[in-house]
């Protein structure tokens, strides 16, 4: 069972060192991530994180939260965005964002819960990489046709998008070879069908 922050409403401070802290992750990640190093980084202490936190995994998951909402902030710009564009030109757009070197710390950590989540199902990670699925999927749902969006054909059709943004993703962060990855991307979304 996951240990939950108290339930009390969050103070200016502790927001303040959500943030602070949210700078630090992005950068340095979760993986073996210690309050103390963290605590000074931001200028707190280990005490003070653990009374606004309520413990570790507290703070994790408030910070995979603060994650949760760059992401979703990016899926309401696209979804905002009065583009007629379908399927394949929306997740160019995506993969435009993706590509882009000032989010490579957040995919970074995207990529860290993700794994986490799959890998410790009950700890502060728990759901995380299923919601960020289903979160992507229902963006590119609104870029279907409504009876493309309802059948099989257009699920699978959507899936195998998510995939290939998922993957070129991961391989851009592993080699950071942006020209190769995009040029991957173009193809394969260029081959989609036009419905």
């Amino acid at each position: 069972m996951t240990a939950q922050a108290p339930a009390r409403a969050p103070s200016a401070r502790q927001d303040e060192l959500l943030e602070l802290a949210y700078q630090y992750v992005l950068v340095h990640g979760l993986a073996g991530m210690s309050l103390r190093p963290l605590a000074k980084a931001i200028g707190s202490s280990p005490r003070v994180l653990l009374f606004l936190f309520g413990s570790k995994d507290g703070l994790i998951r408030a910070l995979l939260d603060r994650a949760r909402a760059d992401e979703l902030a990016a899926i309401v710009a696209f979804k905002e965005t009065q583009s007629p564009a379908g399927l394949a030109d929306s997740a160019l757009q995506v993969w435009q964002w993706l590509s882009a070197p000032s989010h490579r710390h957040l995919l970074g950590l995207w990529v860290e819960a993700y794994a986490r989540s799959l890998t410790g199902p009950a700890g502060p990670w728990a759901g995380f990489a299923a919601q960020t699925v289903q979160d992507w999927l229902d963006l590119l749902a609104s870029r279907q046709p409504p009876s493309r969006r309802r059948s099989r054909a257009g699920a699978a059709e959507r899936t195998a998008v998510l995939a290939l943004l998922r993957g070129a993703m991961l391989d851009l962060l592993a080699t950071g070879d942006e020209a190769r990855t995009t040029e991957s991307v173009t193809v394969v979304l260029h081959a989609l069908p036009a419905a």
